[in-house]
């Protein structure tokens, strides 16, 4: 069957074992869940407003990510009210967002139709430019004294297209000039209806941002919405950059390095843009607002603390927010489930001018994707992989603890001009950074409060590493969460702080934990300070192997039966 003249790449009969059998679902709230029931009448109408706007931001994703998006699910939405065959492509469509990408299971990407290929640049940069090109006219262009457009072409919020013999940078703003203006249309509506002056105040910089091609504006949004704590909506429009893999290659290339150095250029890698429409769960918040009192101390616990400047963690101005959040909506570079979901999120990042000027950063966590688990399948896990004495210490609840601590461990350690200068290995050390500081720090934590006995330590690393490192399948270096996993797996193997017995399951000598991380900790924060690509692909290499257990885990995982595809079911 085709669709707009292309082909689809799967039969009816695979993709219903793809969406029957492989696909799990994520609800999020509707207008019955009690927390909007308790909203105000203004801030219910606002909520209409926001969500609105998230769908418009979902079409400027799909722009971002393939030429083809936008035009050829149009296509499917046509076809669908007359086939069935159509009408499953676009149900795999809405799962990845998209005509390409990953499941985070296959070793290849799967292709809604035939003819398309995944863009390594996506659709940021000319389609048809390969990265040695795009590195040969960057240095053309530097020899010609084009330094201002490349430094926009090397920057954060541009499309990239060609202009003769150069290549010449498009800000978003004007790139998308008219979906902007829809988007700030809507939420100069929902600022009109919401009740609290922090949010509206918050929206009204974010208009601002989508109508001025001038990036302070991006900051002052950022700046407001990181303050935001104790508002009862959530709206969030993300700017992160794991999708692009073709800016950050200008740091394989010495003579584009030498462009950098000697005329002070930034590199930052394209944003993706998401959305989330929610509601902030207060009561849950308050309990997840404990850990906040930690990051001070646990700043001066950092690794080689005095080598860097620590931002947003001293104790008398503490920079950081924390909010759990019932979910409405999450669009863009949210909904592109290509073998996971996000679970919460630290934001801005360190690449961001708010975060570099002095603003604060605001952890957001998704309950609805917290909540979402296989149990049957979990216990199965357990039982082929897992020593028995170790399976009452499999708790889902205490997952949280893992991911409050990640997402605290990205607002500790060095800033982005150590992150950015490991060019395409950044997002897996900072990813991996994360994972090693909530794991080390809970032993700290434990130390100076009354939050963690023996046995809910116990419970605690056992939940993670049965849940986060036991891989579905190999990773590529496109995944930096799951890479991160590998490089804590093999170290803590090589520790002999997990190890199989000849039964094949795994024991774990909880004593070790701790230290065990810590000293990981210290590797990678000196991999981060080194500022060198050859520094960072020397420890992934050393520790992302996929070695007898990673292998052996995954096909324990594949006998199972795996499900790579995520429906996120709306209801609003």
């Amino acid at each position: 069957m085709k669709i707009d003249g292309y082909e689809l790449n799967y039969s009816e009969e695979q993709l219903d074992f793809m969406l029957k059998k492989q696909m799990r679902s994520v609800e999020l709230v509707s207008k019955d869940f009690d927390g909007y029931k308790s909203l105000s009448e203004g801030d219910k109408k606002a909520l209409e407003h926001l969500v609105n706007a998230a769908y418009l931001i979902n079409d400027v994703a799909l722009e971002q990510d393939n030429p083809l998006n936008l035009k050829l699910k149009e296509g499917l939405e046509r076809a669908s009210l007359k086939s069935t065959h159509a009408e499953k492509a676009l149900e795999l469509f809405n799962s990845l967002n998209g005509v390409i990408g990953y499941n985070g299971i296959d070793q290849e990407p799967i292709r809604i139709f035939k003819e398309i290929s995944l863009l390594p640049g996506r659709n940021f940069y000319p389609n048809d430019m390969s990265v040695e090109e795009f590195h040969r006219i960057l240095i053309e262009m530097g020899k010609r004294g084009e330094i201002d457009e490349i430094r926009k072409i090397l920057s954060a919020r541009t499309m990239v297209r060609r202009s003769g013999k150069s290549l010449k940078a498009i800000d978003y703003t004007e790139y998308f000039a008219s979906v902007f203006a829809e988007i700030a249309q809507e939420l100069e509506a929902a600022a009109y209806y919401c009740t609290e002056p922090a949010f509206k105040e918050y929206l009204k910089w974010q208009i601002e941002a989508l109508r001025q091609n001038n990036p302070d504006m991006d900051m002052l949004a950022d700046k407001s919405w990181a303050a935001l704590q104790d508002t009862c909506l959530e709206f969030t429009i993300s700017r992160e950059n794991y999708e692009d893999e073709i800016t950050g290659t200008v740091y394989d290339n010495p003579d584009i390095i030498k462009l950098l150095g000697e005329y002070n250029i930034n590199v930052v890698a394209k944003d993706t843009l998401g959305c989330r429409v929610g509601i902030v769960n207060k009561q849950a918040t308050e309990k997840i607002l404990i850990s906040k009192k930690m990051l001070p101390s646990l700043a001066t616990w950092m690794p080689y603390k005095e080598q860097y400047v620590q931002h947003n963690v001293d104790e008398d101005n503490l920079k950081q927010t924390m909010v759990d959040v019932d979910l409405i909506a999450l669009t863009g570079d949210y909904a592109m489930c290509r073998g996971g979901i996000t679970a919460a999120q630290n934001l801005p990042n360190n690449d961001k001018i708010s975060v570099q000027t002095g603003g604060g950063r605001r952890n957001v966590y998704h309950r609805q994707i917290r909540f979402s688990r296989d149990e049957e399948r979990e216990q199965k896990l357990l039982e082929k992989l897992v020593d028995p004495t170790l399976h009452a210490y499999v708790d889902k609840s205490e997952i949280i603890v893992f991911v409050i601590g990640h997402e605290n461990g990205h607002s500790l350690g060095p800033g982005s001009s150590y992150q950015n200068s490991l060019g395409m290995y950044k997002h897996i050390i900072e990813e991996h950074k994360a994972n090693v500081i909530s794991i080390a720090s809970i032993t700290e934590i434990a130390k100076k409060t009354n939050d963690f006995n023996r046995e809910r330590l116990r419970k605690i690393y056992t939940s993670w590493i049965v849940g986060n490192l036991f891989l579905r399948a190999k990773p590529f270096l496109s995944q930096p969460h799951r890479v991160a996993d590998l490089i804590e797996f093999n170290y803590l193997l090589e520790s002999k702080a997990i190890w199989f017995d000849d039964a094949k399951k795994m024991h774990i000598d909880f004593d070790i934990i701790g230290s065990t991380m810590y000293k990981l900790l210290e590797e990678t924060i000196r991999v981060q300070l080194s500022k060198s690509v050859e520094v960072a692909s020397e420890f992934i290499n050393r520790w992302a192997t996929w070695g007898e257990w990673p292998r052996y885990i995954a096909g324990i995982q594949q006998e199972l039966g795996s499900k790579p595809y995520i429906k996120i079911i709306t209801n609003f």
